[in-house]
């Protein structure tokens, strides 16, 4: 059975922040958030499955929904719950027929035009909503009026990501989005307090 996406905040675990050992160390605190996602692009297959497994044992039998970013193979190999999906990567179609009928399949998207033409996905993100620093080459900024404009246009949840701080996270919420994605806010200093004071902000 698939898994429901609550509300609320979507963790991102980025092995370019904290290296493989930092992940590891800092996925526990991760636990009470709604969503969790492992980034490590610059990783090999083996590495990255080696580093889920470890992230997933960490989030426990109990944790939230754990989503790989880019590889639904590494996603099937260690029992993720799903995968999250750029533009360039394989179509939401392939990523099913690799992971089957109950996995989460979340799409990044950039403008209304592609969060409206998302097909088989069970989440659309929508960013980056503010300037970004953990994200190489991003996409234009498409700021809260972005985050409205594909709330009024999409039925499934929305997943609000980039430079999204402390600060901003209620006004990302009050535009629309279901789930805040956050990733330096989080990872940068005491992340244990980081991700409580995340939980409040994003609610």
């Amino acid at each position: 059975m698939r898994r429901a996406l609550p509300t609320g905040l979507y963790g991102i675990l980025d092995v370019d922040l904290l290296g493989e050992a930092g992940v590891i160390a800092a996925a526990s605190a991760f636990r009470p958030a709604g969503v969790v996602q492992l980034r490590a692009k610059g990783l090999s297959a083996r590495q990255m499955v080696a580093l889920a497994r470890e992230v997933k044992a960490a989030l426990g039998s109990n944790g939230p929904p754990f989503l790989i970013n880019d590889r639904a193979d590494v996603a099937a190999i260690v029992g993720a719950d799903g995968v999250h999906l750029g533009q360039d990567d394989i179509t939401p179609a392939a990523a099913r027929a690799i992971l089957g009928p109950d996995a989460i399949v979340g799409l990044s998207t950039h403008s209304v035009a592609q969060a409206i033409t998302a097909l088989d996905v069970d989440y659309v993100a929508i960013g980056p909503v503010f300037p970004t620093r953990t994200k190489r080459d991003a996409e234009p900024v498409v700021g809260l009026d972005g985050v409205r404009a594909v709330r009024a246009q999409v039925r499934c949840p929305l997943v609000a990501i980039g430079g999204i701080d402390l600060e901003r996270a209620p006004a990302v919420r009050a535009a629309g989005a279901d789930l805040v994605a956050m990733i330096g806010a989080l990872l940068i200093g005491d992340v244990p307090r980081n991700v409580a004071l995340a939980l409040e902000r994003c609610r």
